[in-house]
């Protein structure tokens, strides 16, 4: 491991201020730049996605943004905090991806003259919303300067087999982006792939995604290097693959035991090896990224996971609370085949685990909801014990949205609009209660001194300057 990496691996443990290694990735780039060696391009997309929130759940995979310093208040009514917010084209679920002055969305819009409705056929479908109108799938970039649109793909129009739960929507997937391509998944509705002014690369179809209890779909696709992660766990054939970022060709395909999850999955790198680790209703299970081949496997998850697992420092945290509540610990020292009850699991809880928003791994301190509940934990990692365990958070109530953490703080938003923000410290302690005037499923986005909060009706780009 390099001293660059190291430092990384600081920050994510909260051991390294960001700003420190702000300077530290400056000065090894401006080295390399002198010296002309090979690692001078690693330093720069080092350097470059600190600063992004390029994917679901930022920089690292936890939730955490490293180098970010986002607004602890805000207000709709006085405009305090509030740069700009803007009305979107459509609805949709997914995060915001932010790199330099852009920010990428996908939405999904009706048109045309109602056809419906039509109730989703699946067997056990309950609480669904029906099929009204046929829709447009859109991906579109904005200018992170002020909102507006600077160019907006419909990608198809298509009339849906099923609209998904009532709490649900057509554009659940987060897109992706590496600063050079933006690539959006819509599901059953294709994956699609742009250049960074809007230029269409490739277009891939996966086939009909088939969402237990017609619930919808919602995994979002991770980039690492040349490769895209897909992860498609339905009632029919589940597998996960890997494709080429610039032209989607599959690279590997690997079938799945699993029925209908919606976690996304996350790319680790540990002793020498970089694994793909994907949470499931039958196992957690970490792949090899070269070749799709598994690793290890671990049981234990309830089933219908939607929360994604997070990592850092050799461990894995993955959580479910559906039909039974469950949190694992994972150490991937030594994790080969089945590891289910062995002593690679360091610690596990059967209460309070969550169930919609994913967990927050920030510092050595893990952040988990109870369920989608205004209740929010905090263990030490490694050890699983309570620092200081549960804590209600007042205000707060049903929460779709996955927690977010900055600058020593922690962001944590409910459906109704209002984010509660947490010092990140051993007795956390509300410093700020801040509302907005719309409904948040989709979790927030930081990237430097903006948090990006994704709205039922618009998009608001929030900072204290």
């Amino acid at each position: 491991m390099s001293r660059l990496e190291a430092a990384l691996g600081d920050v994510a443990r909260g051991k390294l201020p960001a700003h420190v290694l702000l300077v530290t990735v400056l000065a090894f780039a401006a080295l390399a730049k002198a010296a002309d060696v090979t690692s001078a391009p690693e330093n720069s997309r080092l350097e470059a996605t600190l600063r992004q929130w390029p994917q679901w759940r930022g920089p690292l995979g936890t939730g955490v943004a490293p180098a970010g310093e986002p607004p602890t208040e805000w207000n709709e009514s006085s405009g305090k905090g509030i740069r700009w917010k803007v009305e979107l084209p459509g609805r949709g679920h997914s995060t915001p991806a932010v790199w330099d002055d852009r920010v990428y969305l996908t939405a999904a819009a009706p048109f045309g003259e109602a056809v419906g409705p039509f109730e989703s056929k699946a067997p056990g479908a309950h609480d669904n919303a029906a099929v009204t109108h046929r829709q447009r799938f859109i991906v579109m970039s904005l200018d992170r300067k002020d909102g507006k649109i600077v160019w907006q793909q419909v990608v198809r129009e298509a009339l849906p087999d099923e609209a998904g739960h009532r709490t649900a929507s057509l554009a659940s997937a987060s897109p992706v982006t590496d600063g050079e391509m933006v690539i959006a998944s819509f599901g059953s509705y294709g994956l699609y792939a742009f250049l960074r002014d809007g230029s269409h690369v490739w277009k891939r179809d996966l086939g009909r995604y088939q969402s237990l209890h017609g619930h919808g779909e919602g995994s979002s696709p991770v980039l690492r290097g040349d490769l895209l992660i897909v992860n498609w766990d339905h009632e029919g054939q589940s597998f996960l693959a890997a494709l080429d970022r610039r032209t989607g060709a599959e690279r590997w395909k690997t079938l799945r035991n699993e029925i209908t999850s919606w976690a996304t999955p996350i790319v680790v790198d540990h002793a020498g090896k970089t694994q793909v680790i994907v949470s499931g209703t039958n196992r957690v299970r970490g792949y090899d990224l070269a070749t799709g081949e598994v690793i290890w496997e671990c049981g234990g998850l309830s089933a219908n996971v939607v929360a994604s697992p997070v990592a850092a420092d050799g461990w894995v945290f993955a959580g479910s609370s559906y039909d039974r509540r469950a949190l694992l610990a994972i150490q991937l020292d030594g994790a080969r085949g089945d590891i289910t009850g062995s002593d690679r699991v360091g610690w596990s809880r059967f209460r309070g685990t969550p169930y919609v928003p994913s967990p927050l791994l920030s510092g050595d301190a893990l952040y988990f909801l109870t369920h989608y509940q205004g209740i929010i934990s905090r263990v030490d990692a490694k050890s699983g014990k309570d620092a200081p365990g549960a804590v209600r958070l007042d205000g707060i109530e049903d929460v779709y949205a996955s927690p977010v953490a900055a600058a020593g703080r922690v962001y944590v938003t409910d459906l109704d609009g209002t984010t509660v923000v947490l010092r990140d410290s051993d007795t956390p302690v509300i410093l700020a209660r801040n509302q907005l005037d719309d409904v948040f499923s989709a979790s927030a986005a930081i990237a430097g001194r903006e948090l990006f909060l994704r709205g039922a009706r618009k998009l608001y780009c929030l900072a204290s300057d």
